[in-house]
């Protein structure tokens, strides 16, 4: 049976498992690395991280592509949350892959160039985790992961998930458990490259979508096959990569 969220339960249990993965998989003094855009997902997970280990300890990484106009909401959050932050620009990384790529006579496509920052992102969370002996946080939640709105070895990796089995309206909640202010628990999810909103681009709303996740109903047939469908396309970004053991290796 479906139980009402208890947002601030969620939010005590999500520190205190913060707290013990740190204790028993790091150093006293190792520190959480987290890519912060402002948006909703990394504005929650930085909070939840500076309540369980301290603001000292949380390191807030801004990869702007170039220009990016919503820059400020990032500083913001940072600032709030007495966080330290870097900003590392990924323009020119992405740009040199690019020609190179072009250079071996690839031709890039749509695929490419949506997915090819995220990895680059990820490529430098874990570059500044190498140099400053941290941990990445992953910031993906279950809605966008259930329907695919994760770059594999992107966004949708790290070290560990604080956010990953909460919906958007679980996550939001959290948010506004912790204090949070609204604009940075309600800003609008979007991709930044195609001038939509994600419920746009979708066809439908992260309401309709988490409660088909949590109830299994959808009032909309067409939807529901729509989430079904991304849903089915998408499981192998939520699953361990397959490996090949063979028998005559098996313990």
């Amino acid at each position: 049976m479906f139980k009402p969220f208890n947002a601030k339960t969620a939010k005590d249990e999500l520190i205190a498992w913060i707290a013990a993965y740190f204790r028993e998989n790091a150093a006293p003094d190792t520190r959480a690395v987290i890519g912060v855009s402002g948006g909703k997902d990394s504005s929650v997970c930085a909070a939840l991280l500076a309540a369980a280990l301290g603001p000292e300890r949380v390191l807030g990484i801004l990869m702007p592509q170039g220009e990016q106009a919503d820059i400020a909401d990032a500083y913001e959050l940072c600032r709030i949350l007495g966080i330290k932050y870097v900003e590392i620009n990924i323009a020119a990384a992405v740009d040199g892959l690019y020609a190179a790529v072009e250079t071996a006579g690839l031709g890039l496509n749509n695929i490419a160039t949506i997915n090819t920052p995220a990895r680059l992102r990820m490529t430098t969370l874990y570059a500044v985790s190498a140099i400053v002996g941290g941990r990445v946080a992953n910031t993906c939640n279950r809605s966008e992961d259930w329907i695919g709105y994760s770059t594999k070895y992107g966004d949708a990796a790290g070290d560990f998930s604080p956010l990953s089995h909460f919906t958007v309206g679980e996550v939001k909640a959290i948010g506004r458990e912790l204090g949070l202010p609204a604009r940075f628990i309600d800003k609008t999810p979007a991709d930044g490259l195609c001038g939509k909103s994600d419920e746009e681009n979708l066809g439908f709303t992260y309401e309709l979508l988490d409660e088909y996740i949590r109830t299994g109903v959808c009032p909309d047939p067409a939807i529901k096959e729509k989430i079904d469908r991304l849903h089915a396309m998408n499981l192998h970004k939520m699953q361990p990569m397959p490996a090949y053991e063979h028998l005559s290796l098996r313990a």
